[in-house]
């Protein structure tokens, strides 16, 4: 059940030099607006979480499809063959929608996300078998190679079978891991300056581990709040977004500032985003709860933000009605956000394509347009 009109129990205010408006639930990453390129009309057709968030990261909401990270993966390769090319990270458990979140969908598996449950601070717990302790690396080594040669007389009998190919990297794979994964995940390794910068907590430890992983040549990085939907605010939304922003908001900024301070934001795009906004108006108690003021979902009008990468910082784009209720000034699908990120890490989204089932496929399928407006 509706009810009336709900203004934000949080101020905004002007930051910067641009004099982006930021709110005050944010006050860290506000002292960063000037890097900030805000999309405030962003759109969808969808209302519910599961169908929105595989289109959000996969680009189609019913079909198991290749994910944002796969496919920037497949087109860009990685940098470093020791660690996996995307990884996701997600502390206590799957986030809604689970692994299809990350999937490869018909791409080979070597672009499949690698899911790290980063509640927990030691490699053994982050990763499945990170290390083994039960033979020495040497012969571990002599027992992959026997492997591999079995597999290769396998896959000669077999040829053109992605799976096979994508099982046999995997092995190569989780070898090489152990060798690099303590260290890229060990946050400890840091200088206490740079500790104290992303602050305290998992997601500080999460948004450390990312930039790590980034300047080792891992190609892509997703970082979840938590399971399942911690945003999801029907009904005590004041309460329940003062204590998400609490965890995370130094460390957000502070991943900007380490980005920035290294050089490498001008490379690096970061996105912050959910699969769709919240209504204008409040959303009824429920009789059981003796809860309210929440919102419900809204695909219609929603904001996100971009930073580094080659986007505008300190630069808003478009704009929602008067009652913040649907997208009105310059609109922007997720589809068109798709064929932007594409476009700023050097590809032609109309271009990109992979062939599966007779036909090309693309992460935009047969939409999309590159939002020119927020390019710097």
């Amino acid at each position: 059940k509706t009810g009336t009109a709900f203004p934000s129990p949080f101020a905004f205010r002007k930051r910067g030099e641009s004099g982006l408006e930021v709110s005050d639930l944010f006050p860290r990453i506000a002292s960063r607006a000037d890097d900030l390129c805000v999309i405030r009309s962003m759109h969808t057709g969808q209302p519910n979480h599961e169908p929105c968030l595989m289109l959000m990261n996969c680009g189609e909401q019913r079909l198991i499809r290749p994910s944002l990270g796969s496919w920037i993966t497949y087109g860009l390769g990685t940098e470093n063959q020791n660690l996996p090319g995307f990884v996701a990270m997600c502390p206590e458990g799957y986030p809604t929608q689970e692994n299809e979140n990350w999937r490869a969908g018909f791409l080979p598996g070597a672009y499949q996300g690698t899911y790290l449950d980063t509640q927990h601070t030691q490699v053994e717990k982050l990763i499945e078998h990170a290390r083994n302790g039960a033979v020495s690396p040497g012969e571990q080594r002599k027992q992959l190679d026997l492997l591999l040669e079995l597999n290769r007389g396998h896959r000669e009998a077999r040829p053109q079978n992605p799976q096979l190919e994508a099982r046999l990297q995997s092995f190569e794979l989780a070898y090489r891991m152990q060798m690099d994964a303590a260290d890229a995940f060990d946050v400890t390794k840091e200088p206490k300056h740079v500790q104290d910068l992303y602050g305290p907590g998992v997601q500080a430890r999460q948004l450390l581990m990312a930039r790590r992983l980034l300047e080792r040549g891992v190609r892509f990085v997703q970082v979840w709040t938590g399971k399942g939907l911690p945003w999801d605010q029907h009904q005590d939304l004041e309460g329940g977004h003062r204590k998400l922003a609490r965890e995370c908001d130094q460390a957000i900024a502070g991943l900007l500032i380490d980005l920035k301070q290294r050089g490498m934001l001008e490379d690096t795009l970061v996105l912050w985003a959910g699969e769709f906004g919240r209504t204008p108006v409040f959303e009824l108690p429920d009789e059981n709860s003796g809860a309210g003021k929440g919102r419900d979902h809204n695909p219609y009008g929603f904001s996100v933000w971009l930073a580094g990468g080659g986007v505008k910082g300190g630069h808003a784009h478009g704009a929602t009605d008067e009652f913040g209720w649907k997208a009105a000034e310059d609109k922007v699908h997720i589809h068109d956000l798709h064929a932007t990120i594409l476009h700023l890490l050097g590809f032609d989204h109309e271009q990109f394509t992979y062939r599966y089932a007779g036909r090309d496929f693309r992460l935009t399928d047969v939409h999309g347009q590159v939002v020119k407006g927020i390019l710097a």
